[in-house]
């Protein structure tokens, strides 16, 4: 089966709310420069925004796929490093 550049999905709905931030702080400090992951909660996800931006500021992408109002869907992904 061919490799599709489809990226992670990571459900946080599962977990309470105080492992989310947790668990999503994990996976973006393990992304790759270029990587990036799709995180599915059950409401919007702005706090982390400010959170991740707050941290590393620059260095993260950030695009919404989809906007509730059951579900969220975002792309978060670390830049590349500019040369």
């Amino acid at each position: 089966m061919p490799h599709t550049a489809v990226p992670n999905e990571i459900d946080v709905r599962s977990l309470v709310p105080m492992q989310r931030h947790q668990k999503i702080f994990e996976l973006v400090d393990e992304l790759a420069p270029g990587g990036k992951f799709v995180l599915i909660n059950d409401h919007d996800p702005k706090p982390l925004y400010y959170q991740l931006e707050a941290e590393h500021p620059q260095q993260f992408s950030w695009a919404y796929l989809e906007r509730g109002p059951e579900v969220w869907r975002v792309e978060i992904g670390r830049l590349s490093k500019a040369a």
